[in-house]
């Protein structure tokens, strides 16, 4: 096998925590969200940590979890939208398993996510496609890019692991 640790990384709205928790549950192993527990740990959502504390503190947040995911294995790590973008947390996640890339279109993307404030980047769509449209170079780093503009996710984690294996 490749790894034993996979990080799914892409835009918000690609599929990343419910493809986490399929691909964990084919695998037998562990699932974290980073922004669940993020907001659990700060009994606050993404977007009141956001608008309180800012972007900058939330990756900071962002790596001290990844820091403390190192030593685990045999785990799925859905990573926010911007995580594989900050150049530390992407450092990080390289030299402690895999990166699998969740592509979608930003067409998709719309379709996914609600404008209604619960993602704090959303909000404006000009602004977010500017923000789809500049993220791409950084994603298309990670080491296995697969559409999911497709809605069948057992179709996604079956091309995982078949990554995996091969």
């Amino acid at each position: 096998m490749k790894s034993d640790k996979i990080y799914l990384v892409g835009f918000m709205g690609a599929g990343k925590s419910t493809v986490a928790r399929a691909l964990a549950q084919r695998l037998g192993w562990s699932v974290e969200d980073l922004d669940e527990l993020i907001a659990t740990q700060e009994q606050r959502t993404i977007a009141e940590i956001f608008s309180t504390e800012g972007e900058a503190e939330f990756r900071k947040m962002e790596r001290m979890l990844l820091q403390e995911f190192r030593p685990r294995r045999h785990v799925v790590v859905a990573t926010g939208g911007g995580t594989f973008v900050d150049s530390a947390s992407r450092a990080l996640i390289a030299s402690d398993g895999a990166s699998v890339w969740l592509d979608v279109s930003f067409e998709t993307v719309v379709k996914r996510l609600p404008s209604d404030g619960t993602r704090p980047l959303a909000t404006d769509r000009s602004t977010m496609h500017e923000l789809w449209r500049v993220r791409r170079p950084v994603y298309s780093l990670a080491e296995l890019k697969l559409s999911a503009d497709r809605p069948v996710i057992e179709d996604l984690v079956a091309d995982i692991v078949s990554w995996l294996e091969a």
